[in-house]
């Protein structure tokens, strides 16, 4: 891949800016047609490397930069691969994108990303701009967009991939696992350590959060005589944080003091959970045992070690690369679903002894 330097100015003998450097002007460096420079600049494997190396010097000699509307308009896209993600903070999605982007590295190909801050009418938003400057794919978290946003995913000219989630219905191509089933996993672990009454703590509220949620509810129910839904839960629509999953855990050891189990919507409030319960007294496993979701790193290192979920978030940004990637080269790019599945990790937290 070329990289392109910052322009450097054109400039007439007097010292004042001329003309904008066109790619005639590189072809004429390099003694080279222009349909071969610019088959150079958007395919670099297609050309020598001897010719690679003296068209990039000739781009930073004479300060070419690429028109991008212009290369849109000449093959209908442009060479970026647009992703939305609800945060740039955030562990998880951080991940996404480390295995996204060493994808991308080596290829004709650059990411453009959008924060849509897990904000429906920003997403919706994030989706018109992208789409209106013909991207090369588009990679967007979750399957629970708006029905406008829904809409013009359908109807982009370009490969569309749906990441952390599985449905029956991607709008082209979808990455991703069962949150509600891992979720249940986890919690029939819990019953099956011998925990009597788990309870669910649950921040942001977002629907994977919800289908978390729902995969605890269906664990139990499924335990139960009577089949009744739990009462033992707390749940909060602010930003997940370890310090806030102390406090719910203060909090629903107050309300529900039977509680013998949680089982945390992700990993952040399951390290909090696990702080509160140590400066509580209790003994974590034995008296009282916590689960997370995710599986950060964080969760192997807490002393004792804290049970989750382990989700496979690197390989989720690798694979939606890869398929649009295949896409664009006119091969096969697997099926539209691909399950990436989830393991549950039993670790110390969860171990009554």
């Amino acid at each position: 891949m070329i990289v392109f330097p910052m322009p450097k100015h054109p400039s007439d003998k007097t010292g004042k800016p001329g003309r904008r450097v066109t790619l005639a002007d590189v072809a004429r460096e390099v003694g080279a047609s222009t349909i071969t420079v610019s088959r150079a600049l958007r395919r670099p494997e297609m050309v020598s490397e001897g010719l690679r190396q003296r068209i990039a010097a000739a781009v930073e000699t004479l300060g070419y930069l690429p028109d991008p509307a212009a290369q849109a308009l000449a093959s209908r896209r442009s060479n970026v691969i647009g992703v939305l993600i609800p945060s740039v903070t955030n562990n998880v999605f951080s991940d996404v994108l480390a295995g996204l982007y060493d994808t991308v590295g080596g290829t004709a190909f650059n990411v453009q990303l959008g924060n849509t801050r897990y904000r429906a009418e920003v997403e919706e938003e994030l989706i018109r701009i992208f789409l209106s400057q013909r991207p090369a794919g588009l990679i967007v978290a979750g399957i629970d967009q708006t029905p406008a946003s829904r809409a013009m995913l359908a109807q982009a000219e370009c490969p569309v991939v749906q990441i952390m989630e599985l449905g029956e219905d991607p709008v082209d191509m979808l990455v991703g696992f069962s949150h509600r089933d891992a979720a249940q996993a986890a919690t029939e672990h819990l019953l099956a350590q011998g925990y009597r009454a788990p309870a669910f703590l649950g921040a942001r509220m977002d629907p994977r959060s919800e289908r978390r949620h729902a995969g605890f509810r269906a664990a139990l129910a499924a335990a139960s005589p009577e089949g009744a839904a739990p009462a033992r839960e707390l749940t909060t629509t602010e930003p997940s944080s370890v310090r806030l999953g102390g406090v719910l855990f203060d909090r629903l050891r107050e309300r529900f003091p039977e509680t013998d189990a949680v089982f945390c919507n992700n990993d952040d409030l399951a390290l909090g959970a696990q702080f509160a319960a140590q400066r509580a007294g209790l003994k974590v496993g034995p008296e009282v045992g916590i689960c997370g979701f995710n599986d950060l790193e964080v969760m192997s290192a807490a002393h004792p070690t804290i049970t989750s979920v382990r989700t496979f978030r690197r390989e989720t940004g690798e694979t939606a690369v890869r398929k649009v990637l295949a896409r664009l080269a006119g091969e096969e790019a697997g099926p539209d679903v691909t399950d990436l599945q989830w393991k549950l990790i039993p670790r110390s937290s969860t171990d009554r002894g």
